[in-house]
């Protein structure tokens, strides 16, 4: 008869006796090297590097999602390729080269299918979790009989992922209860150019930020018969638009109670939105173009980075009063910003710097610094718990 607690007894043995020691995966992250194809796996209660996984490919613009029990990591490459990391072992596990160019994916509510966006050939490709065997296949054909380039891909309730269309102008909710026979309902016409998307956290609502137009596109996923609404269409109205050096970033979630934070298109402010009525309801001036724009785990402070040339900074709104309360310069190229799971510190990766830095959220003080080759997202294994990330 097995014994599984001889098993967990090995497992606590010490290293020198040839077995791993145990420990939980709740205070771990991922911080990905974009430079190298390598991705560093951390721990946020002594802020440390663990261990070091290579052969990642093209990272330049990777993205990660986390298996129900947070030990493995998914992570997106530019080049396509899928790769599956064991944080406890440090060692690539998986990999699968499903594409020519990815931009990002998600994890279904069960865990049990990630799915990737694809820019080239199109399409959103779907694999089994646990083999990284492909399942399903759906290809972006838009209602102009063109492939589409995928983005803003998001996992949602009731086995489905949602997605924009790009080049067609379009969102897309994917049933896949059964993925060998995907439902598919498509919703065209939504607003120009559709380059990112956020889905509220209780997985109710799909936003699209629009890049060909001003606004956003508002998908209500309780009711899909009330079609895709627009919102904050004027907000840019009679404004001359800068030129846009990096596209913000929906996904991170700049929400709180009754509030949405959202960086305006091409303009160095961050808009405000009232959940309720979904209107905007004030601004907040910014230093640059703003690209994450991160609330807080307790909704009380929002975090921005920006754009190109001014990507240096990092700038802290206050929710109560809607003002900048802290002005930081952490480095050169601030990529990301990702908060410890009860929200205590943050930590920000400094690219160009070779650096994560990490904060005191209460106080701005920076309280330790974490070598990194050019850093960019940081992910924390808290998002395995969480609608959207």
């Amino acid at each position: 008869m097995r014994r599984p607690w001889l098993m967990a007894a090995c497992l606590a043995l010490p290293l020198a006796q040839g077995c791993a020691p145990v420990r939980g995966v709740g205070d771990m992250g991922v911080v990905i090297e974009r430079a190298s194809g390598s991705v560093e796996v951390v721990e946020t209660t002594g802020q440390t590097v663990l261990s070091r996984v290579e052969g990642l490919g093209d990272l330049s613009h990777a993205s990660l999602v986390y298996s129900r029990d947070g030990r493995f990591g998914f992570v997106f490459g530019r080049d396509g390729g899928l790769s599956k990391v064991d944080l406890l072992t440090g060692q690539l596990v998986g990999r699968v080269m499903q594409s020519g160019n990815s931009i990002g994916g998600a994890i279904s509510q069960d865990g049990k299918l990630v799915a990737v966006a694809n820019y080239q050939p199109g399409g959103v490709r779907v694999f089994d979790a646990e083999t990284l065997r492909q399942v399903a296949d759906i290809p972006a054909i838009g209602a102009d009989g063109r492939s589409s380039k995928v983005v803003g891909i998001e996992d949602s309730t009731d086995g489905c992922f949602v997605f924009s269309l790009f080049d067609s102008d379009e969102i897309w909710v994917a049933d896949l209860k059964v993925p060998a026979k995907p439902v598919v309902t498509k919703f065209t016409g939504i607003g120009s150019k559709p380059y990112d998307a956020l889905i509220s956290p209780d997985g109710r609502y799909y936003i699209a930020g629009l890049f060909g137009e001003d606004g956003f596109a508002l998908l209500d996923l309780w009711n899909l018969d009330a079609g895709v609404k627009r919102v904050l269409p004027d907000y840019g109205r009679g404004e001359k638009r800068t030129a846009v050096y990096k596209m913000p970033h929906l996904e991170g979630w700049g929400m709180t109670e009754d509030l949405v934070f959202l960086p305006a298109m091409g303009r160095h402010e961050v808009l405000i939105v009232e959940r309720a009525g979904w209107r905007e309801v004030g601004r907040v001036p910014v230093v640059g173009q703003p690209v994450f724009v991160m609330a807080q785990p307790d909704g009380r402070r929002i975090w921005v980075n920006f754009a190109h040339p001014d990507n240096g900074h990092l700038q802290v709104i206050d929710v109560p009063s809607r003002k900048v309360v802290k002005s930081l310069q952490p480095g050169p190229a601030v990529m990301h910003m990702e908060f410890t799971p009860r929200g205590e510190h943050v930590w920000v990766s400094v690219r160009d710097g070779d650096r994560v830095e990490v904060y005191d959220t209460a106080t701005f003080e920076r309280i330790s610094t974490l070598p990194a080759t050019k850093p960019s997202g940081i992910f924390f294994t808290s998002r395995a718990h969480k609608i959207g990330l």
